[in-house]
């Protein structure tokens, strides 16, 4: 029934649920560009400089708020995902990412890119 319901809210507004909705660009460690979007309900944040995807399908859980097991760390093994929380705003994008059960846990805040 979700389903439906998004298929028929997207078809009233005129766009299609596959497009992605780009919430933002944000600036990790300051100087590399990442694309936030929502795509069939999911968020991905997208390095832009090689596509990688530090967050991947992240699912709504609450107002600007997302949760998943799929946060990555561009600079650490490929195959290593963190369970994380992302929060994202017109002004920055906040993430959270624990790994081990919490046992390790890191968090950081990504200011949006200005035009």
């Amino acid at each position: 029934m979700k389903h439906k319901t998004i298929l028929m809210l997207a078809f009233l507004a005129g766009t299609s649920p596959l497009q992605a909705e780009t919430l933002g660009t944000y600036l990790r460690d300051g100087t590399e560009p990442v694309r936030v979007h929502v795509k069939e309900g999911l968020l991905y944040c997208t390095r832009i400089s090689d596509d990688f995807e530090i967050c991947n399908g992240m699912e709504n859980a609450g107002e600007n708020t997302w949760q998943g097991d799929k946060l990555k760390n561009p600079d650490g093994p490929r195959w290593i995902s963190a369970r994380g929380t992302i929060t994202v705003s017109e002004a920055e994008m906040a993430l959270e990412g624990c790994m081990m059960g919490g046992a390790i846990c890191k968090s950081m805040t990504w200011p949006v890119q200005m035009e």
